[in-house]
C-alpha cells in the first residue's frame, strides 16, 4: 500500500535527479531476497501510535540539539543514518534508523546489533551495499516505487523525512524535528563530498517539499526545533518540555 499521490511524487523525483525505475526495483528485489520475515512492522506501530516522536537529522543544528536529546531518554527517536556516528558518541542511542546505507559503516554494524530497528531503503545507487542488511538484528525494507513481499512504500526521499513519512504511517501523535534544517548549509556530520555539495542541497530541497505536502493532510501535530519549515510549528528548546508529554 502506497501513500495516495505518492506515484505523482516519484515520478518527478526520477525525472528532476534522472533516476532509473529500473534499477530502484532490481535494489528493492535484492533487499527483500535478503530480508527474514519478521513482525517489525507490529513492533515499530507499537513503538509509534499515539506517541510523541522525535527525527533527528544532520544538519548543522544537530550540535546544539544532541545536549537536549540526551534529556529526553525514554522518548522514541527516530534517526537518519548520517545523524547516527555523533548520535551514538554522546550516549543516543535511536529506536529506529532510517539509512539507504550511505553512513557510517561501521557504526551501522555496531548498532545493527542492538534491539534498534533498520528501515533500509533500496534505491539504484545502493545494489552493492545490500550485503551489509545481513547483518542488522532487527530490519525493514523500503521502496521508493512499487512495494511487494517484504519492501513496504511509505513515502519519503532522503533518510531524514523518509523518517518522517514513517512517523506519520505508523501514526505518531506528534513529530517533532530536530537538526533538519533543510537551508543552504549542510552539516558537518553529513559528511558530503565538496563535488556532492550541489546535489545534496537539491535532495534536501526535495525533502524538504515532501514534508510540506505530508502536512497537508497528515494526522499528526508538526513541530521543528530547526529551520522553519511550511505546515510544521517552529519552536524553542525552552518550549520541548511542554510540547513533549
Amino acid at each position: 500500500m502506497m501513500i495516495l499521490g505518492w506515484k505523482k511524487r516519484y515520478s518527478e523525483i526520477l525525472k528532476e535527479f534522472k533516476y532509473n525505475e529500473k534499477m530502484d526495483n532490481e535494489s528493492a528485489i535484492i533487499l527483500n531476497s535478503i530480508l527474514k520475515k519478521s513482525d517489525i512492522n507490529k513492533k515499530i506501530m507499537k513503538l509509534l501510535k499515539g506517541k510523541t516522536v522525535l527525527v533527528i537529522g544532520s544538519g548543522p543544528s544537530l550540535s546544539y540539539a544532541i545536549p537536549k536529546l540526551k534529556k529526553y531518554k525514554k522518548i522514541v527517536k527516530i534517526a537518519a543514518d548520517s545523524s547516527l556516528k555523533p548520535l551514538v558518541e554522546n550516549g543516543i542511542i535511536p529506536d529506529i534508523v532510517v539509512t539507504d546505507l550511505d553512513g557510517d559503516e561501521k557504526v551501522l554494524e555496531k548498532i545493527g546489533k542492538t534491539k534498534s530497528i533498520f528501515v533500509v531503503h533500496a534505491h539504484g545507487d545502493n545494489l552493492k551495499k545490500m550485503e551489509i542488511v545481513k547483518k542488522f538484528k532487527n530490519c525493514t525494507g523500503t521502496t521508493q516505487t512499487t512495494p511487494f513481499g517484504k519492501i513496504e512504500n511509505f513515502g519519503g526521499f532522503t533518510d531524514g523525512d523518509r523518517g518522517v513519512f514513517l512517523a506519520n504511517h505508523f501514526q505518531a501523535n506528534k513529530i517533532i524535528l530536530f537538526g533538519m534544517d533543510f537551508g543552504e548549509r549542510i552539516g558537518k556530520f553529513s559528511e558530503t563530498k565538496k563535488g556532492d555539495r550541489k546535489i545534496k542541497l537539491l535532495k534536501l530541497k526535495k525533502g524538504e517539499s515532501l514534508l510540506k505536502w505530508l502536512s497537508t493532510f497528515t494526522k499528526c501535530e508538526l513541530f521543528t526545533t530547526s529551520k522553519a519549515i511550511k505546515g510544521f510549528k517552529k519552536i524553542s528548546y525552552k518550549e520541548l518540555d511542554i510540547i513533549i508529554t
